[in-house]
Order: C-alpha cells, then structure tokens, then sequence
C-alpha cells in the first residue's frame, strides 16, 4: 500500500490552527432517535458552523498555508454552494481574493451567501461542462490557486477535524457516519477516527442515485457517473478524488446508500423533534440510521450532520 496523502499529525495541526477561526458545534443527543433505533446518537452539528456547514473548516486550512505570492493572486474554486461559501469566507478573513465557480441550479441561498462574502461569482452548466476543468483553465489563465471542495490533502486534514472534536467530547464510538460526496469529509474523518477510535465502524451514505463511491470501493478503482439527479445537491459529485480514494480505502469505510424520500423524512424528523434545520445532504447518514438501512443496536454512534444550507422554500415544499 502507497503512503496515504494526510495522517493524524496533519489533523492535529489543521485544528490547532482553525481553533481561532471555526466554531466548536455542539453535540446533540435525541431520545426519541436513540429509541427508534435502539442505539447512542451523537449529532455532531456542522449545521451551526460558520456558512452553515463543515466545509469552512477545509477552506481556512488551505488557504492559510498559502505562500505570500498565492495570497496575492487569490484562489479560485468550483462548488455547488457550501465549499463556494467556505472559501469565499475564508478567503475574506485572511485578505485573498476569491473567485467562485457555481452551478447554474445551485440553491440561491448558498449563491446569495458566496457573493455576500465577498467573492466573484461565475455560472456553470453543471450537467453540461466539467467544473474541475472549467476551473483549471481559468486558474492557469487568471495566475490563482485552486482549492477544489475535496480532492485535496489540507482540505481533507481540515474536515477531519470534526471528528476530532466529537470524539474528544463523546468519547470512543463504535461507528461514525458522514455523507459521502467527493470523500474529502469522509477521508479526514477516517483519518481522525482511527487514530481515536480505532475499532469503530466508519460508513460514508451517499445519494442511490450517485453511488460512485460504493461502485468504486468495490471495484478497487475510481468509477466516474454523470452528475446524478438528487436533491443531495452538495452530494452530485461524479466520482472520488485521486487523493481521497486511497484513504477510504485502506482505512476500511463502507459505504451505503438513501434515497430521496428517506432523506425528505430526516429533514422532517430533525425539523418536527430537534428544531433544527438541516439540507438534505446534510441529512445523509442520519437518514441511513433513521431509516434502519444500517443497524446500530445497542451501539454508540456519531452521525455527522454537514450543512444546513437548505433554500427556505425549496425546505419548506419538502417537509410539508
């Protein structure tokens, strides 16, 4: 086996160094969803996060390892919302211009929010062009540093340390549950859980309609889908990183999938029993729990709840 891009040294010093920066969310516990499904959740809020989700965390700790000649030309990303509103932050609190590629269908609460922040905003087709290569060209053009939203080493070591937190505060678990889009959530959590929480099972959810880290984590390559159809908006990635890949695979993850209606009915629970308001991508591994796709009987489980950027309307229509 080949070295692995990120270990648990690079979480560590990702945390110490986003300390000032991102909040510390709460853990939140449920009754009711500890008897429906005869188990310990522990909610780990990324919701409540600076933007409203975990990705601020992975955008703080790239940027802030730029050299001065990259922070005087700025950084460019692509992003469907959530990573697009991290680094578009990040990027205003360290002083570095940012310039965000965004779906055309992109919830207009995620664009309104990138563009508040400060950054440049530019329109793709999602379903027509590649964002990776979109941005790539304009990077080269424009003299700037890409951060992609997750096939990157200091991204992936950023997110990880969200597990960090809840395993420092829950203590060991016997599973940890993150939504699986591209792999940079999942891979750095990975990377923190098994230097604390060795034997637990790690599960990464993913939309039915875009299993590609299930094909690909079976297949032992990299299979790459067209964009699926899925109100995961955050999780329409077509395929894992070159870097995130290898670590769900030598760590062990699993993954499994939802659907739509089981994804509609975690947002309900969340909304109707703990006041919280959590987009569907968010919802993922909850919904794989909530739905009884995994059985977690008598298990201590850690479920991370991404984002909780979820257009107010769009929210409303689905949970009605």
């Amino acid at each position: 086996m080949s070295p692995l891009p990120i270990s648990y040294d690079d979480v560590v010093a990702a945390h110490e160094r986003l300390a000032p920066v991102v909040h510390r969310t709460p853990v939140m516990r449920s009754g009711t969803a500890d008897d429906m499904t005869g188990a310990a959740l522990f909610f780990k809020c990324e919701n409540l996060q600076r933007t409203g989700a975990f990705k601020i965390r992975g955008a703080c700790n790239a940027i802030a390892q730029f050299t001065p000649a990259q922070r005087e030309a700025g950084v460019i990303t692509f992003s469907s919302g959530n990573h697009g509103q991290a680094i578009a932050l990040a990027a205003r609190l360290l002083g570095v211009k940012a310039v965000v590629v965004m779906p055309q269908d992109a919830p207009e609460i995620k664009l309104a929010a990138a563009r508040g922040y400060g950054a440049d905003i530019v329109r793709y087709d999602r379903y027509r062009e590649d964002g990776n290569e979109l941005v790539g060209r304009m990077a080269v053009e424009r003299g700037m540093t890409f951060i992609p939203p997750f096939d990157h080493p200091h991204v992936m070591a950023g997110q990880g340390t969200l597990a960090k937190e809840l395993i420092e505060e829950v203590g060991e678990l016997d599973m940890l549950l993150t939504p699986v889009g591209g792999g940079g959530l999942m891979s750095g959590c990975a990377t923190a859980v098994r230097a604390l929480s060795a034997g637990a099972d790690i599960v990464g959810v993913e939309p039915a309609a875009g299993n590609d880290a299930q094909q690909s984590l079976a297949r032992g390559e990299i299979v790459r889908i067209a964009t699926p159809t899925t109100i995961a908006d955050a999780a329409q990635s077509r395929s894992l990183g070159r870097h995130t890949f290898p670590v769900l695979q030598q760590l062990g993850v699993r993954i499994v999938t939802v659907s739509d209606d089981d994804l509609v009915a975690a947002m309900k629970f969340f909304a109707a029993r703990m006041k919280l308001v959590v987009e569907p991508t968010g919802c993922l591994a909850a919904a794989a729990v909530l739905s009884g796709r995994v059985d977690v009987r008598g298990k201590r489980v850690g479920i991370v709840l991404s984002g909780g950027n979820a257009d107010l309307a769009r929210f409303a229509s689905l949970v009605a």
